[in-house]
């Protein structure tokens, strides 16, 4: 059939079962407006309250349900507001299709009204980005970016549609759903030597990451742990990987994670990094960290091995279909002197436990857990109140965490909310805090409008929490521009937004406020008030090792 461009776009997102995109209209896309007009039973539009709001929620839709997330934009500034959502996409490995508008082609490169060189711009935070040149090569140009978006290390894909190709005409056939490019296990003899190293290990210790929620290796990773005996810990990326409340699970690991785990992991004598990175935030001081260990690294992207620490055994290969032909050949062992020292570890990590009674954190979180089910997302701003997430929500079930890792996006949460909201179906939690969330609140609008059923938790202590305990740690109590003595009444905010909302200033209230945000059937902000002199411990410092890991304030 003969359609336009714009028509193209619409039906191939379509055909690749795009149920629901997230975007905003302006005049170089208005085409393909005018064809989710044509096709509005077939396809979902959300409109957001900002091209960022929309780029979030495509990467939370993509996080929460591990397909590809899309997110359609106008030209100029409609582009460069994407930027950020996509580099969040590209350093978390999400897979999602930005899809621009852009200048007819005659005038690109003439500094046009609303002209920007959008490829340009984010070619270092892609894994691909095009041009589309001609109408004919539209639909497979489509067609390629899920491809790419979902294959091996998933990432984000630009599209940038000039107008004038939107409106060209050519023959459409529609064809079947692309599928990601086939996956690959580690060879042979990479496999073999790390079987031996893992046979000959006394302390083995489990490290994973994102990469094994991408692969669905859950199931083989917590086999792996039963078979060796071995403790079992993950990157901020790997939370809700495996079940928080498995025995050999001792939880996130690295500058903010549980002390157990990341002892384990230094005093270990063979790390089994599965889809991880070691980035600053696990390693510390990289000529301290974990002497006494050799690395067998298993990643799909061939980068990260030997990156940031050099791997005895580097694996090149797809996480899961590697641990399938790890696994057979390993011995099945015990390790109690390990263990014995594991519970040490445990100990030492329960006395340093904070069991004050009150509004502290680690009670608020705790609450929230008796309110949330095993398929409930819980999704993230970033600050203490991510860090406080990460260490005590409880997690049964993967792709519940939603949260900016490797750019660390204040402001990620309420779009990402509400697109894992959409995707999943879910009632879905908001953990920010009254700094993050002050970047985000226009997407309340957005919410309230489509009833997203949203449960904003807004962990409120008047300051930029994480970086004035830096300044209390490190800068003599410098505290230049954190403290906030912002005004704004959140309960307020929400009505005029048309929500709920109630504060919580005490145990009693704050049940009560779960009680009807849970009960309510569209978004409910909780204004929770936390002291703003409350740490996020443990705490690697900056440059530090292992060694020196403060678990409380004197230390």
């Amino acid at each position: 059939m003969i359609l336009t461009g714009a028509d193209i776009i619409v039906k191939t997102l379509i055909e690749q079962n795009c149920d629901v995109v997230f975007g905003y209209p302006g005049g170089q896309i208005i085409n393909v407006y005018d064809s989710l007009y044509k096709y509005e039973k077939e396809i979902t539009h959300i409109l957001t309250a900002h091209e960022q709001g929309a780029v979030l929620a495509a990467d939370g839709y993509a996080r929460a349900t591990g397909r590809v997330g899309v997110v359609i934009a106008t030209s100029g500034p409609g582009a460069t507001n994407l930027v950020t959502g996509i580099a969040t996409a590209f350093l978390d490995s999400v897979p999602l299709v930005a899809i621009t508008g852009n200048v007819p082609t005659a005038q690109l490169g003439t500094d046009s009204f609303q002209e920007i060189d959008i490829t340009g711009i984010t070619l270092p935070i892609t894994k691909h980005n095009y041009v589309v040149s001609s109408v004919d090569e539209l639909a497979d140009t489509i067609r390629e970016a899920f491809v790419i978006a979902s294959s091996g290390r998933p990432g984000p894909v630009l599209i940038d549609v000039p107008k004038d190709i939107q409106m060209a005409e050519c023959d459409y056939e529609q064809q079947v759903p692309v599928k990601p490019t086939p996956r690959y296990a580690a060879d042979e003899e990479s496999i073999r030597r790390a079987v031996e190293c893992i046979n000959n290990s006394k302390r083995p210790f489990i490290y994973f990451g994102g990469g094994i929620i991408s692969s669905d290796a859950e199931e083989e990773v917590m086999e792996l742990a039963e078979i060796i005996d071995a403790p079992m810990g993950c990157s901020f990326m790997g939370i809700s990987g495996v079940p928080t409340n498995h025995p050999k699970f001792l939880g996130m690991q690295g500058m903010h994670g549980h002390y157990a785990s990341s002892m384990a992991m230094h005093h270990s004598d063979c790390i089994i990094s599965l889809g991880v990175r070691f980035n600053d935030r696990v390693t510390g001081n990289k000529s301290k960290f974990a002497l006494g260990a050799n690395i067998i690294h298993v990643d799909i992207d061939a980068a990260e091995l030997c990156k940031n620490v050099e791997s005895v055994h580097p694996l090149k290969g797809d996480v899961k279909l590697t641990l399938e032909k790890i696994i057979p050949p390993l011995k099945r062992i015990k390790n109690p002197l390990w263990w014995q020292t594991i519970e040490e570890f445990k100990k030492e990590e329960e006395l340093s436990r904070d069991n004050r009674e009150g509004m502290t954190p680690k009670n608020v979180i705790g609450m929230l857990n008796g309110f949330i089910k095993e398929s409930t997302p819980v999704a993230t701003d970033v600050g203490q109140h991510q860090m406080w997430s990460a260490q005590h929500v409880m997690f049964s079930r993967k792709r519940k965490f939603i949260s900016s890792g490797g750019l660390g996006t204040m402001g990620f949460g309420m779009g990402a909310a509400i697109g894992a909201a959409v995707g999943s179906g879910e009632r879905t939690v908001l953990v920010t805090g009254d700094g993050s969330f002050g970047m985000c609140l226009n997407e309340l609008a957005t919410a309230v409008t489509y009833n997203v059923p949203l449960v904003i938790l807004i962990m409120n202590n008047g300051v930029l929490g994480m970086v004035r305990q830096w300044q209390t740690l490190f800068f003599d109590k410098h505290y230049s521009n954190t403290v906030l003595g912002r005004k704004t009444d959140f309960v307020k905010l929400a009505e005029a937004f048309g929500a709920k909302g109630e504060k919580a200033e005490t145990p009693e209230q704050l049940e009560k406020a779960y009680k009807n945000a849970f009960e309510s059937d569209g978004p409910y902000i909780i204004d929770c008030a936390i002291d703003k002199d409350e740490f996020v411990l443990p705490m690697l410092p900056p440059g530090g090792s292992m060694d020196d890991i403060i678990v409380k304030v004197g230390d």
